[in-house]
């Protein structure tokens, strides 16, 4: 009789703590996902209420958390699509550099969120 799946056949081969049976290895729950996100998005308006944050830096910023609220795409392909604007975000030579580990805090909230 042939196993189910390749940890039955293999008992003990994996364990750890990103193992969720039912779920597959390293998947993260939909509430953990949108908790992450909604951690990230908290950074990203600390950024846009700080009166020293750039006027073009803050409306991007404004933008991006709107992008990140809408429905329109899956949460990890937002996350994705945030990261890079983040990335571009961050070149801005303008930006204080309080300000661009604060959006590096984000972008690391937001790498964390997978499907």
């Amino acid at each position: 009789m042939a196993a189910k799946n390749y940890y039955e056949c293999r008992p003990g081969l994996y364990h750890g703590l990103y193992h969720r049976p039912g779920r597959g290895v390293g998947m993260a729950g939909d509430d953990e996902n949108r908790g992450t996100l909604k951690e990230a998005i908290s950074v990203l308006n600390q950024i846009t209420t700080n009166p020293s944050t750039p006027k073009t830096i803050r409306k991007n910023i404004t933008d991006l958390v709107a992008d990140l609220g809408s429905e329109e795409y899956r949460l990890a392909v937002r996350a994705a699509n945030a990261i890079s604007a983040l990335d571009d975000i961050t070149q801005d030579p303008n930006m204080p550099s309080f300000i661009r580990v604060s959006l590096w805090q984000a972008v690391s909230k937001l790498e964390g969120i997978r499907e």
